[in-house]
């Protein structure tokens, strides 16, 4: 059926029926007359595939081809689009996305992990084919960063992006600082209320974070994916002391994904870190995420809002769909496949900055020299020292910040403290942030 600006509709796959997939089919029923009068032609669901037909999803699939190969949704004349929403780096996402660009189908994706290993090949092959390959969805749900990267910030060179890009670490941190309580208590209820997965070394350790900078530094500097370039940390180790301490700073912590051009190359790290109050990425709390774009010409901008769920992730997809419908072409990265230039990458060593360090010490006559004798040894200088209150021959927690110092250096300072008869722990280590 033709719609009254005469364009045919356009026939979607969708691969993987999950919170996601699930999401993406009601937004395109409930908002079907919106979307079409904003595309002037209709968005129709002609397949779908994912691991079992029975389940009730509560999305009405009737009139709807089922594949129980989602590998048939490349194949299939029926399908202008494949929506991948299945995940995963290998395997059948894998597979399906270069099937589908193979055979001349636009494909919309929300798998960070797959284009963060292999997005500069896909890329290339998309824009060899004529084809669209979208990933608003794969970067930090329901917020438009990919498209405002790529499109509304095009006049810029950008400098430096970084952001809150996981929901899981965010709510953690956000729940341990409100309440009090340890990070293992933390997530569990977050596994509970459905935040984290019953496996959630991908979220916690930086890994999910990780993979969504390494598109971001693509989009930002045109450059190849390079994902084994980002030096990744999670959230394990954080302690309700650390949060305390961050609090009697005017710091709170954040799990970041920092991304900048340095003298160096550039840099791309995960890991926590320590946000000044008075940044407004500080406060940005719960599951939500936020981006940062530094720019030569806009300045900085903020992006914030749902990192995920069904709603948000949904929204972003759909809007890939749209910009299909309307014949709107961009390249995947900003700059187009081919002119993605692969980067020198900054080593973490040379990285520099300030840092608050933590040592578990017994309190004896002594410590505190040991401890200034280990800084001025690798030419570290300390900005500041806290300690609360005293128990001779216990351990008690003692806080020091730096000025701005070499991080191979302050990783040498901290393995002679540790060697200390007099610390207990390994020293805990937060890199402080100037945003």
């Amino acid at each position: 059926m033709s719609e009254p600006g005469g364009a045919a509709p356009l026939k979607i796959g969708i691969a993987g029926l999950g919170t996601v997939g699930a999401g993406t089919q009601k937004i395109l029923v409930e908002n079907r007359d919106i979307l079409t009068a904003r595309c002037d032609r209709e968005l129709v669901v002609t397949a779908v595939s994912a691991r079992d037909k029975s389940k009730d999803r509560g999305i009405d699939l009737a009139g709807i081809h089922w594949c129980d190969d989602a590998a048939e949704l490349a194949l299939r004349d029926d399908v202008d689009v494949v929506a991948e929403l299945i995940g995963g780096e290998d395997g059948i996402a894998k597979s399906l996305v270069k099937a589908a660009i193979q055979n001349g189908k636009h494909v919309v994706t929300a798998n960070k992990a797959l284009l963060a290993h292999h997005g500069t090949t896909l890329a290339l092959a998309a824009e060899a084919g004529g084809v669209t390959l979208a990933f608003e969805a794969a970067v930090a749900g329901g917020i438009p960063i990919v498209k405002a990267m790529r499109e509304g910030l095009a006049a810029n060179q950008i400098s430096r992006v970084y952001g809150i890009l996981n929901g899981t670490c965010n709510y953690i941190l956000s729940e341990m600082r409100e309440t009090g309580r340890d990070f293992a208590d933390v997530l569990a209820e977050a596994q509970d209320l459905g935040y984290a997965e019953a496996d959630p070394a991908f979220d916690i350790d930086g890994v999910d974070a990780a993979h969504k900078l390494a598109l971001l530094t693509a989009l930002a500097f045109g450059c190849e994916v390079d994902f084994g370039a980002v030096h990744v940390e999670g959230i394990r180790a954080i302690s309700p002391l650390d949060i305390r301490f961050a609090e009697e700073l005017g710091y709170r912590i954040k799990l970041l994904g920092l991304a900048s051009r340095t003298e160096r190359g550039i840099e791309q790290r995960v890991h926590p870190s320590m946000v000044p109050m008075g940044a407004p990425i500080a406060h940005v709390e719960d599951v939500f995420n936020a981006v940062v774009a530094d720019g030569d010409f806009v300045d900085t901008t903020l992006f914030q809002g749902r990192g995920a769920g069904a709603g948000p992730t949904a929204s972003a997809v759909v809007a890939d769909l749209i910009d299909i419908a309307r014949g709107h072409k961009s390249p995947t990265f900003a700059v187009p496949a081919t002119a993605l230039t692969p980067f020198k990458a900054a080593p973490m060593a040379g990285h520099v900055g300030c840092y608050y360090v933590r040592l578990m010490v017994v309190d004896k006559p002594g410590v505190f020299a040991e401890i200034a004798g280990a800084l001025h040894d690798h030419h570290v200088s300390m900005e500041s020292i806290l300690q609360h209150g005293r128990d001779p021959g216990e351990a008690v927690p003692v806080v020091l910040t730096t000025h701005e110092t070499e991080e191979a250096a302050m990783l040498a300072t901290l393995g002679a403290i540790e060697k200390s008869n007099a610390v207990v722990e390994t020293p805990m280590l937060i890199r402080i942030e100037a945003l």
